[in-house]
């Protein structure tokens, strides 16, 4: 992380700190990889996102929980597309 980021990009990285590394992990490769250019819309998906219980954030990452919202469940199959990319 650069010493000269973006505030709100620092304060975004501090949200991502989640109860489970996991989570930690793919919230911040999102940060990484695909916020740059994230519409304004799919930003504010993903701030929803970050609103949810980890638990349930678990479940609907590994596949054990079908996520109920049709936009959150996009960004979490391209959060899981990004993971498999690596």
């Amino acid at each position: 992380m650069s010493a000269h980021e973006d505030p709100e990009l620092k304060r975004l990285r501090w949200r991502c700190r989640r109860g489970m590394r996991e989570l930690d992990v793919l919230f911040n490769a999102w940060l990484d990889r695909a916020w740059p250019t994230a519409s304004d819309e799919e930003r504010g998906v993903f701030l929803q996102l970050m609103d949810c219980e980890d638990d349930r954030l678990w479940r609907w990452f590994m596949g054990y929980e079908e996520v109920p919202d049709a936009s959150l469940r996009g960004l979490v199959e391209r959060m899981r597309s990004l993971q498999e990319q690596r």
